[in-house]
């Protein structure tokens, strides 16, 4: 409930417009503005502003209240809330909103829970989110991090999942899972994250120790539903029947209340993943769980769909997947006769074929340098030592087919190398290897052009995870946390990023505007809100007059896609 009220400060009586509301049963003032005297009351009322502004401020709008629409929509702080308890009296705000913030800030502008306050300074979403600069200290947000196990992040993310199926109508009916690893910098004699483990590490920093993110995407939009954070030191495929099992008994649970509801018919989901997920444990674990799947074989373990004749090829969809070609058959996988969707693309060729050629150019560089140096004589390196380096050079994938090399000589000093490329070998590696995908299903009600869309869809993860590498956009990293429990949650509220970022991107999409979520963001971004500053003389707080920037007409429509009116500033 909204009313002006007046308060006496020596002779003069200022206003104020004051929002009240019952906060444990009693009544409380909850929201106040200062309207100013009765002087200044009435030259607002007139349009006609008191003095001439003596400073601006630009703050950041746009961007911040279109996520912020997104996860109120889900209810995020709600949320988590319900798994947490109350807030703390002396709390700035509860734990759901702070981790809601943490899930903002990692959308608009990466930061450290450090840099997060003077950050929120320079925006409008004190204004909006009725949580001040003051309540933002970094040590609030560990102690709301630190509020969160396991289990409760579980039983949070499971609500908003549900949310967002509810929500925003996601479909269901396809799911793609991938797995990546993050790198951390995390001390080496820290113990406390166990979590974090040196292995393969998929950014290339192997000095680094590494967290493991397992991540289900919906095919509609390639938004996540679920994921599963586990030590960078174990392997994709070791972990596949784990973040499996995981993940889709979270999608189960999201069917059974809302496909039922919804009307729609049961059907059950199709998981889709690549070859590195392979094994003859994970392909029985899949029957086992009665779910259908999608997947890829590595074409070098089955040379005899490497050499099935062009001619047995047809298109797929000209229109859909152009210069697309595919060859139905089955074939025994890890003891099984499975449905083999072998496909062929000239787009694919044509690049594997340069990237080779590239390749091959690297490789003769190298035995040119190689060869002159034992040219000339001086070398002291034994045959061995450099037949070793010979075959350290030739050792990319496919080189020794083509390029032979020879290396004579008995002494250092005697040395000599020659090589040679067959062509006739590089023509037949094109012919049986170049452009080809093996894909796997067990779906044989599917037409050809089914099942590549659905393989397709790992792109869909794969981008999410490029996404989550982007240190200015949905980024994961800076991480600067040293313990598993909060390397948790930084990894809950990562992932809820690219999905709240995903959501957006979608619903602009299905509006009408084909943005990527950085041109998203970019021009929400251009929203800002402008504070024109006026003296009151020698005492009190300037009066404050906020207005938003000129918009152009993708921003139009964007503020009314997010319903940014909400959060805009009262004039």
């Amino acid at each position: 409930m909204a009313s002006i009220v007046g308060k006496k400060r020596g002779n003069q009586t200022y206003y104020y417009l004051v929002e009240s509301a019952r906060v444990n049963g009693k009544p409380r003032i909850v929201d106040q503005q200062y309207l100013g005297s009765a002087e200044e009351v009435m030259a607002r009322l007139s349009s006609a502003p008191a003095g001439t502004p003596e400073r601006t401020q630009h703050k950041g709008f746009g961007d911040l209240a279109a996520v912020w629409s997104i996860l109120e929509r889900l209810g995020v702080a709600d949320a988590i809330d319900e798994v947490c308890g109350p807030r703390r009296s002396d709390a700035g705000a509860s734990v759901g909103t702070y981790l809601a913030l943490a899930t903002l800030n990692r959308v608009v502008a990466p930061c450290s829970k450090l840099a997060f306050e003077p950050w929120w300074a320079t925006t409008a979403g004190p204004r909006f989110t009725k949580v001040p600069v003051a309540a933002t200290d970094h040590r609030r947000f560990w102690e709301a991090m630190d509020a969160l196990d396991t289990a409760k992040l579980a039983a949070a993310e499971a609500a908003i999942s549900t949310a967002m199926v509810s929500e925003f109508g996601l479909d269901l009916s396809g799911l793609a899972l991938d797995m990546t690893n993050f790198a951390t910098f995390i001390d080496s004699a820290n113990d406390r994250a166990p979590i974090a483990q040196r292995g393969h590490a998929k950014q290339k920093r192997n000095d680094l120790r590494l967290v493991g993110l397992g991540l289900v995407v919906t095919r509609d939009g390639a938004i996540p539903v679920a994921s599963h954070a586990y030590p960078g030191n174990r392997n994709d495929v070791s972990q596949f029947t784990t973040v499996l099992d995981e993940l889709t008994a979270r999608y189960g649970a999201l069917f059974d209340t809302h496909g039922a509801s919804e009307g729609k018919t049961t059907q059950t989901p199709t998981v889709v993943f690549d070859a590195g997920q392979n094994s003859a444990a994970n392909f029985a674990h899949l029957a086992e769980s009665g779910l259908h799947f999608v997947g890829s074989l590595p074409p070098s373990d089955f040379p005899d769909l490497l050499a099935t004749p062009k001619r047995h090829r047809r298109p797929v969809d000209p229109e859909k997947f152009p210069g697309l070609s595919a060859y139905d058959t089955h074939a025994q996988v890890f003891g099984t006769q499975r449905r083999i969707v072998a496909t062929h693309s000239t787009n694919l060729h044509t690049k594997q074929s340069a990237g080779f050629d590239q390749t091959l150019a690297k490789t003769t560089r190298a035995l040119a340098e190689l060869a002159a140096t034992l040219a000339r004589g001086k070398t002291r390196r034994e045959p061995a030592v450099v037949q070793a380096a010979i075959t350290a050079i030739t050792s990319p994938r496919w080189v020794n087919r083509v390029l032979t090399t020879k290396l004579s000589g008995t002494t250092p000093a005697d040395l000599r190398l020659t090589w040679q490329i067959d062509p006739a070998a590089r023509a037949a590696l094109e012919t049986e290897i170049f452009g080809k995908r093996l894909l796997v299903t067990d779906h044989d009600d599917w037409s050809v052009p089914e099942v590549v869309a659905a393989y397709r869809s790992q792109n869909d993860v794969e981008s999410g995870f490029r996404q989550l590498k982007d240190p200015h956009v949905v980024g994961f990293s800076p991480m600067f946390h040293w313990t598993e429990p909060k390397i948790r949650v930084h990894v809950f509220y990562c992932v809820l990023a690219l999905a709240v970022a995903h959501l957006m991107r979608r619903a602009a999409h299905q509006s009408g505007m084909d943005l990527s979520v950085r041109e998203l963001l970019t021009s929400l971004a251009g929203i800002q809100e402008t504070v024109l500053l006026y003296p009151t003389g020698n005492k009190g707080r300037p009066r404050a007059q906020r207005i938003l920037t000129d918009t152009d007409p993708t921003q139009k429509r964007l503020i009314k896609l997010f319903g940014l009116s909400k959060y805009a500033p009262n004039r």
